[in-house]
């Protein structure tokens, strides 16, 4: 048996198992009917569409039955990588340290070679609050409950009475569950959102970092290398958390100075606490007598120091372990991180790099009594984490559009040169040229608290609560300022006449452009080259932070198009920077869909230009996406495997290049213009605004309570002010997964007819070239998860007959064509080739069906009477939330 069909085999029993328990919850509480539909495989499932009372209780048992299959299908995962491992060894798992290394091997590289592309390597992951994540926070508790009492069940050790009580608990859940909201019913605050963030930055990414750390140094030593190159927190990848919660104000009114000022310290006193934990635990393991271990007369003398500079408090520190000096200088570090946390009396630690230095203190004395593997067991963990997560745990980045930038400078002119014209009004020539002289000095435009108007003070009123904690805290928790919809130099240069303007250094800070839609993306180098030659530009900087926009390039373009158009200004720009002596840190702003950048991290990675990955990479995780690959600690080490050990594979390209590999760039160019055509050609149609408004439950999510952000930058109902969030959101919602695939068919069918020699040089590369294989999968993934009856049971929503025949069949033509170009160039055995998704697809069709009639017919009856606080638009939030789970995806 293949292990394909082992964990199917596996996924069926776990979900019979937890079906079972679910069942006997509603047969205990009488839900008779209920429980029913959970024993029904037939299709369509036999519900009483018009049971009025039932029918909010079939939306939660289906989505419960969904959900309870994503984690019978996340553990199934889980399991078949070990499975595969101990069959076929580490290289087996794709994009695992165990694959990186083999490759390396292969092409030649030594073992020195390999550590230093180690050392290089930086991930920095940012999470993002975007409307997603529809769920509330004690749901997804219990989902983790659940699922640990799932993996629980994998020893088969346990007796028959031990697995009795898990299946009573794992019951006992799913009633707390049943018995509990699915969603939220108001709004949820940024405080709301700020908490769920921070407890994945404190309670999940340092257990899964260690994690990830381990399997680093397993693998390292399963491939017969030395296992003393990892003794050093700098031989390790460089890892960095953050954060847009509090930061990102890009159509946000919500987010204030105050509320980034708290949020800068919320992710302070969190990072101390944890810090305080850590020293707590390592004075524990520190128990070593100075009876049988003899102590170095420099570590007595640091520890004298050390009483003596803190003073009385130092007394009962030093008493608690009057024998263990170990202990007694943890005790003193302990008094010391105390003193930082509550502020009340000095002394404290002003920076992390002090604390890290009483650390090396340790390990100079744990060295010196040849304790070599208590400093990698105890000591090098807790130094991993203070160099990783600081005092500050997660840099905030501070995001604005480059719009509300412009109009913060027309009120600070009209207010400083009262003759000049408003700055909206000048040319970007003008622009540069005032912002320019006006670099060349440190004046302010006026004095510090003056009030310009309601654009001027918010932004400066920002950076300024930025000054306020640097002064205090210094600069470690502060990210990047990254400039959305960035056109021009002068969008990038403004911000540093912001920065002077609250008394900040322009040399600190990285001021980043967001580089979002397809013009913007073609343009990119022109503006950076700009930038990066004009003479305020901080000499420095060693790298440049670009930031690449997947959501708007694809609602933009279209999914081959955006692809494609990142892939070239990758390219573009290394070229650019390279001559220049800078390199590059792509800030890659993708979502959890594929029509934003989502899919596994290997590919993704692989799919960039050869060179264009330098050491460090930013990547956005949003919404639903940080619960999918964080909340379990085996996968959330999982994909910071990926992450880890596919960048150090993409640096290695920079730092030891070989032959770069030829590929069919001019034939992809083609298929990327054709497809680009094809799907403006749809968008812009004057009637498809309407078709899309009512094939589509956008009008519901503009609506829902799903995140603290509103859907549209500035309230304006065009597709243009649309997020692109909801844009997705909708479109999977009604299983049309348009931004996932439409224009590729129609492009690969005119590349085919009018230019036969690109098309045979795309089919041979499909293949090995990684980023055409990486799209044509992704792709594939979304025509398949796309359901054609179900897409014309929501064109039929559209009260224009007319409009809505007319576009039904140009998009189930192009779904057609797409599916079959796709099968011509992967292979047409798609029921073997991608069988673990049809499995996944066939095996939710059923609730997801039943979940898709009953939101079909909310919507007629809320458009009916079009009421925004009706009881039909919670109920529709609730389908809503329970087709997202089902999916997988929202945004």
């Amino acid at each position: 048996m293949t292990t394909s069909d082992l964990l199917f085999k596996k996924t069926r029993k776990d979900l019979e198992f937890l079906t079972s328990c679910f069942q006997k919850v509603l047969h205990q509480l009488g839900e008779h009917e209920l429980e029913k539909i959970l024993a029904q495989k037939s299709n369509p499932l036999d519900i009483d569409w018009e049971a009025g009372e039932l029918e909010e209780k079939h939306i939660q048992v289906l989505s419960i039955y969904l959900q309870l299959m994503n984690l019978v299908e996340e553990n199934a995962a889980v399991q078949g990588r070990r499975k595969l491992l101990n069959e076929k060894g580490l290289a087996a798992i794709r994009g695992s340290w165990g694959e990186t290394f083999s490759r390396w091997k292969a092409q030649g590289l030594t073992e020195a070679e390999m550590v230093d592309c180690i050392k290089h390597t930086q991930v920095y992951p940012v999470l993002t609050a975007h409307p997603t994540e529809a769920k509330r926070k004690s749901i997804l508790d219990l989902h983790r409950e659940i699922y640990l009492n799932l993996v629980k069940l994998e020893n088969n050790a346990y007796s028959h009475l031990e697995r009795q009580a898990l299946e009573r608990e794992i019951i006992g859940l799913l009633e707390r569950w049943w018995r509990s909201g699915e969603v939220y019913l108001e709004k949820p605050t940024l405080e709301m959102e700020r908490n769920n963030v921070l407890h994945y930055f404190s309670r999940v990414f340092p257990k899964a970092l260690q994690h990830a750390d381990q399997q680093l140094i397993e693998s390292w030593i399963a491939m017969g290398f030395d296992a003393n190159k990892f003794s050093n927190t700098s031989d390790f990848p460089d890892f960095q958390l953050g954060s847009w919660v509090g930061g990102d104000r890009d159509g946000h009114p919500y987010v204030t100075a105050d509320f980034t000022r708290d949020t800068l310290l919320e992710h302070r006193r969190m990072a101390l606490i944890l810090i305080k934990e850590k020293l707590q635990i390592l004075g524990a393991q520190m128990s070593f007598s100075e009876i049988r271990n003899p102590v170095p007369t420099g570590f007595r003398e640091k520890i004298r120091e050390k009483a003596e500079y803190i003073g009385a408090d130092s007394e009962l520190a030093l008493q608690r372990n009057p024998r263990e000096p170990w202990r007694q200088f943890i005790n003193l570090m302990l008094v010391q991180v105390d003193n930082t946390l509550e502020e009340r009396k000095q002394p404290v630690y002003s920076r992390s790099a002090e604390l890290m230095e009483d650390l090396k203190v340790i390990r100079q004395s744990l060295h010196e009594i040849d304790a070599w593997s208590m400093v990698r067991q105890f000591l090098l963990p807790v130094e991993r984490h203070i160099a990783c997560f600081g005092f500050h745990l997660a840099r905030l980045d501070i995001r604005q559009n480059s719009a509300f930038h412009e109009k913060a400078m027309d009120q600070i002119l009209a207010e400083t040169f009262r003759e000049s014209t408003p700055y909206s009004s000048w040319s970007e020539k003008e622009r540069v040229r005032f912002i320019t002289e006006e670099l060349r000095s440190n004046r302010p435009f006026a004095f510090s608290g003056k009030s310009f108007g309601p654009e001027a003070d918010k932004v400066l009123g920002c950076f300024q609560c930025v000054k306020t904690h640097i002064d205090r805290y210094g600069d470690e928790g502060i990210g990047s300022f990254i400039i959305s919809m960035t056109r021009s130099l002068s969008d990038l240069l403004v911000v540093y006449l912001f920065l002077r303007e609250a008394g900040l250094d322009r040399n600190r800070y990285q001021v980043v452009p967001l580089f979002e839609t397809i013009d913007d993306l073609q343009r990119a180098d022109h503006i950076l080259q700009a930038f990066l030659a004009h003479e305020a530009y901080p000499d420095r900087f060693s790298f440049q932070e670009v930031m690449l926009g997947y959501s708007d390039s694809n609602k933009d373009g279209g999914i081959t198009a955006s692809r494609w158009n990142i892939y070239q200004a990758e390219q573009k720009l290394t070229n650019l920077a390279s001559p220049l002596g800078k390199r590059l840190r792509f800030f890659h702003g993708i979502g959890g869909t594929i029509s934003r950048g989502g899919g596994k991290y290997h590919r993704f990675l692989e799919s960039m230009p050869n060179g264009s990955l330098q050491g460090s990479i930013k990547i956005t995780i949003q919404g639903e996406t940080i619960s999918q690959q964080f909340a379990n600690l085996l996968t959330a080490g999982y994909n910071l495997e990926m992450l880890f050990s596919g960048t150090a594979l993409q640096t290695a390209q920079s730092l030891f290049p070989g032959e770069k590999p030829r590929f069919p760039t001019e034939a992809l160019q083609h298929l990327s213009e054709f497809a680009q055509d094809h799907y403006q050609e749809l968008i812009r149609h004057p009637d498809f605004l309407e078709f899309y408004g009512e094939a589509t439950p956008i009008d519901v999510l503009e609506l829902s309570k799903i995140g603290s952000r509103p859907a549209r930058r500035t309230g304006k109902r065009s597709l243009e002010d649309l997020r692109a969030i909801p844009w997705v959101f909708s479109w999977s919602q009604s299983r049309f997964n348009l931004t996932g695939w439409y224009g590729i068919g129609t492009a690969f069918k005119r590349i085919r007819d009018t230019q036969p020699d690109h098309y045979r040089a795309l089919q041979d590369h499909a293949q090995s070239w990684p980023l055409l294989r990486y799209i044509l999968i992704q792709v594939e993934t979304n025509l398949l998860n796309a359901d054609q009856e179900i897409m014309n049971q929501y064109a039929g929503l559209v009260s224009n007959r007319d409009t809505g025949i007319i576009f039904t069949k140009w998009i189930m033509d192009e779904h057609r064509r797409s599916l079959e170009e796709i099968g011509e160039l992967l292979g047409k055995e798609r029921d073997t080739r991608r069988m673990g998704l049809l499995d996944s697809i066939n095996r939710r069709k059923n609730a997801l069906h039943g979940l898709h009639q009953l939101q079909l017919k909310n919507l007629k009856l809320w458009r009916a009477s079009k009421e925004p606080d009706s009881p039909l638009v919670t109920r529709l939030l609730k389908i809503t939330t329970a087709l997202a789970s089902g999916l997988k995806n929202t945004g």
